[in-house]
């Protein structure tokens, strides 16, 4: 055993020591209390004060020094003694996933029958339920962007408050994707996640700028985008809130298309993939293999590390028994 070891002696939970203490003032009561009964001579018979004594073969024994030796030695056990430190090997899956759902009025569109916020749904659901282990958060945005679910394991949760997030209920229209990815970097910050995704289900925006932006900002963090484009080419009307269809200015219905390009330039800047709507199993198997890769969990898990003093206590378990047994004589407890 290195006895330099020793140098770091200490207790991981010293306020146990207090017992020791507060078996002396028990035994000073006691001794206080003999003293004031030590006239029972005067009062009873020698032969039933001799009785009541405890005795073995003629020679006074007494359990309390006993008793204060494993009192003592329970104290210390208690106290925690160490004097060495061990590390193991920690790991945390990095699979910290945000979902950000767009509530434009164009989702509202039926190329993707029922529509596109209804195959949104649908697609958030497998999204769901190959999550497994994963922490996912869900963030909306049309004109303004709302964090509905923060990053959590209860998916269940995100399921339940998924079937009303569609278009009509967003106080402001428009096409602003920005604010939300802000709110995705947010969220992965405040959960300490070096290594998440954000899953963007969209059909186009209309802030490039700042979003190619933020796009990057995420992608130089460690986080990835993934972006699933939901409807189709040829596009569809898109409702209006008098149920018709949304019209330009020369009076003819809007089709409300694919922004694609933006879509695919979003995905590039932020280091993820643009997936179709029927490639999303394929999204779902990249995730759990990125997640399920043996060599990244190697390096993650040799980068991170429990260091902890050890709890010698347990050497003092033995003489407590030892003692334990040696008290457990009759007449004694």
């Amino acid at each position: 055993m290195d006895l330099k070891a020793f140098s770091a002696f200490h207790f991981l939970h010293p306020n146990w020591l207090f017992a020791i203490p507060l078996l002396l003032l028990i035994a000073a009561a006691f001794l206080w209390r003999q003293r004031r009964s030590g006239n029972w001579s005067q009062v009873l018979d020698a032969d039933i004060l001799a009785a009541l004594r405890l005795q073995e073969d003629g020679r006074k024994s007494s359990p309390w020094v006993l008793i204060g030796l494993a009192w003592t030695l329970a104290a210390l056990a208690l106290a925690g003694p160490a004097w060495r430190r061990v590390q193991s090997a920690a790991f945390r899956a990095p699979a910290d996933w945000v979902i950000v759902l767009d509530l434009s009025p164009s989702m509202s569109a039926a190329d993707l029958p029922p529509s596109r916020i209804m195959r949104a749904h649908f697609l958030i659901d497998d999204l769901l339920r190959a999550a497994q282990d994963a922490r996912v958060g869900l963030i909306v945005f049309a004109g303004e962007a709302h964090t509905v679910v923060p990053l959590t394991s209860d998916v269940a949760t995100i399921k339940d408050l998924l079937q009303p997030l569609v278009p009509s209920i967003m106080p402001e229209s428009g096409h602003d994707i920005a604010p939300a990815l802000d709110q995705a970097a947010a969220l992965l910050r405040q959960a300490g996640s070096s290594a998440g995704r954000v899953i963007v289900l969209s059909d186009g925006f209309d802030d490039p700028t700042q979003a190619l932006g933020v796009a990057r900002r995420l992608k130089a963090a460690g986080a990835k985008i993934d972006v699933v484009v939901v409807g189709t080419p040829s596009g569809a009307p898109t409702a209006a809130g008098n149920g018709g269809f949304l019209r330009n200015a020369a009076g003819d219905i809007a089709l409300s298309r694919l922004s694609t390009d933006l879509l695919e330039r979003l995905a590039a800047a932020g280091g993820g993939g643009y997936w179709s709507v029927d490639a999303l199993h394929q999204l779902i198997r990249a995730l759990h293999a990125e997640r399920d890769n043996p060599l990244e969990q190697a390096k993650i898990a040799t980068a991170m590390h429990v260091d902890a003093w050890r709890n010698e206590g347990y050497w003092l378990i033995l003489p407590i028994l030892l003692l334990a047994s040696m008290l457990a004589r009759r007449g004694w407890l």
